[in-house]
């Protein structure tokens, strides 16, 4: 919980949001102006009732009445104008706001290391990005404004009290103290209770988005009963930080109506008594308007309450919008070399790394691979394999040692330019929901279709995505999942075949798939490795003995260097590997 939570407002935070609206001073000044209207509007109309009552009523003058009423026309055609000015600019500049900050979120993640999204909750960064800005919109298009707006309604209509009638007013102000007091209260209970009805929200978010994504594990397993029971313990702990709220709100504003009953009241006994007296007599346009002021004073008060806690409710979300932008998890992209000529030798050189600090992964790999080679890496889940290909594209930083290519360390490239000239095939292919065509080019205006068409023939898996119902424009939907994983894998080396890299990696490429799929992605693997500096995460015996070279690693360490057939007569650490995982594959 924000250790911040006791207090009602966070003038720093606020102003740092203030910042975003600097593109938009115009229209921020604007809806100010429209706020000033719409309070010397509202204290206009009293005032106009006040005449006609104690003059135009009074004196009989049928001229003054008539020139009044048409004043008061007027008043209400400048509060509607200045209402729906008011209203539209306000929204309009705040969605703009978070137009801009949502942006700059995303583009703040699509920086960070990998590690940072290994330890985050997937919902609740979606919560954060979604969720929590509409909750910041509504600092500008109900909060912040609307609370501007009736402050100075409240400050006019004071300030109009004492001068028709300082003592009227003063009866007035004596109960303020009470809502005030009572106003403050309630905003610091409220702060509190939002906070905890974010961070509930984000928890139940985060619950229902892992749950649905892996909802065949949940029934494979028949956990339905005991997830729906998680569901609903998660969802009670929702309910009941809102109820919270809805509980303050019910003390809040009874107390509210009371105090201000109780000034109306004040003001017709006061002002009756006076004129049952004869002792100073009041007219009763001035009582009439006093009863309305009131109404201008108190409401405001009111609303600004339920405003502020819209406010309080935003500034939460900003704070937690703001601490992942503040987040320094970045590559540090400070590299300046580019190239678009990657011949494709690659040295890890003593190079160890740790996920979790002091609990190292990879300890002291050193090994080349000289342009155009294909290089296989084996050994058994664990001993650091995916690893590797994780730090040769800088999505984690290594501890210690270098990895350099052609000859310069990976640190001094750009990394666009770096990973530019790698491409990637995993095993858990992941495709968007998009179609066959977008997920293969990935959007980029220079792989246009007919290249895709030209490389999938070449790779020989234009048969496959022909048969499809729409062909290279059918619709694969979210993950794939109207694919199977081969057909998954072949899209995927398509993908990788079209960005031309210079380095291909394949890790477990073909681990999951059937028979003919392998097939295909086996001709496919011949083809786009052809000419380019390749690395394996070895699985199918076929990749394996074709390489040019094969890495045997255990527990973080290279135990073995050599081909198929070198390793094959040390009778080591591959040997049994091979008659372990391998021989019964190519008996079979």
């Amino acid at each position: 919980m924000d250790k911040q939570s006791g207090n009602a407002f966070d003038t720093k935070l606020f102003n740092r949001l203030m910042a975003h609206t600097k593109p938009y001073r115009l229209t921020f000044f604007g809806v100010a102006l429209a706020a000033i209207l719409l309070s010397g509007f509202a204290v206009l109309t009293p005032l106009i009732l006040r005449e006609i009552i104690d003059d135009a009523i009074k004196s009989s003058n049928s001229e003054r009445l008539l020139f009044l009423t048409w004043a008061m026309l007027g008043v209400l055609i400048g509060q509607v104008v200045s209402q729906l000015g008011f209203n539209y600019y306000a929204n309009w500049l705040g969605e703009s706001v978070i137009k801009d900050v949502r942006v700059n979120l995303f583009k703040h993640m699509l920086g960070f290391r990998m590690k940072y999204f290994d330890n985050s909750s997937l919902g609740v960064l979606v919560t954060r990005a979604v969720a929590d800005m509409q909750r910041i919109g509504e600092i500008f298009s109900q909060g912040f404004f609307v609370i501007v707006a009736d402050l100075l309604k409240m400050v006019v209509a004071a300030v109009v009290m004492l001068v028709i009638n300082w003592k009227l007013a003063l009866l007035v102000f004596a109960v303020l103290p009470v809502i005030l007091y009572a106003t403050r209260l309630f905003q610091k209970a409220m702060k509190v209770a939002f906070i905890e009805v974010r961070a509930q929200v984000a928890f139940l978010n985060s619950f229902v988005q892992e749950r649905i994504v892996g909802m065949k594990i949940v029934q494979l397993f028949t956990r339905e009963k005991i997830e729906s029971e998680k569901f609903r313990q998660i969802n009670e702990k929702h309910q009941n930080a809102w109820l919270k709220t809805v509980w303050y709100n019910s003390i809040f504003f009874p107390i509210a109506e009371i105090v201000t009953s109780i000034a109306v009241g004040l003001i017709v006994w006061y002002g009756g008594l006076q004129n049952v007296a004869n002792l100073e007599r009041e007219d009763f346009g001035t009582i009439f308007a006093f009863i309305l002021l009131i109404d201008l004073l108190f409401r405001p008060l009111r609303q600004i309450a339920d405003k502020f806690n819209t406010l309080q409710m935003g500034m939460v979300a900003a704070n937690r919008v703001f601490n992942i932008l503040d987040t320094n998890s970045n590559i540090q992209d400070v590299g300046t070399v580019v190239k678009d000529d990657v011949s494709g030798n690659i040295k890890f050189s003593e190079v160890r790394f740790s996920y979790v600090e002091d609990e190292e992964v990879l300890h002291g790999i050193s090994f080349d691979v000289k342009a155009g080679e294909t290089i296989a890496i084996v050994g058994a889940t664990g001993a650091g394999k995916s690893t590797i290909i994780n730090l040769l594209n800088r999505f984690y930083e290594i501890d210690s040692g270098v990895i350099l290519v052609d000859g310069i360390d990976i640190k001094d490239f750009k990394l666009t330019s770096l990973r530019a000239q790698i491409a990637v095939v995993l095993q858990d292919v992941f495709l968007f929901a998009d179609t066959v065509a977008n997920n293969i080019s990935l959007k980029d205006p220079s792989i246009t279709l007919q290249t895709i068409k030209q490389a999938a023939k070449q790779i020989g898996v234009d048969e496959f995505i022909s048969s499809l119902p729409e062909g290279y424009e059918y619709n694969v939907k979210e993950r794939g999942t109207m694919l199977s994983s081969g057909q998954r894998q072949l899209i995927a080396f398509l993908r990788a075949y079209v960005s031309n890299p210079s380095i291909l990696v394949l890790d477990e490429a073909t681990s999951s798939v059937d028979t003919y799929s392998e097939r295909l992605i086996q001709r496919a693997t011949d083809k786009i490795t052809e000419g380019r500096t390749s690395i394996i995460i070895a699985h199918r015996l076929h990749t394996v003995k074709k390489a040019d070279k094969i890495l045997v690693m255990d527990a973080g360490k290279i135990v073995e260097t050599g081909t198929h057939k070198e390793l094959l007569e040390k009778g080591g650490y591959y040997s049994n590997l091979y008659e372990a995982q391998f021989l019964a594959e190519e008996v079979a």
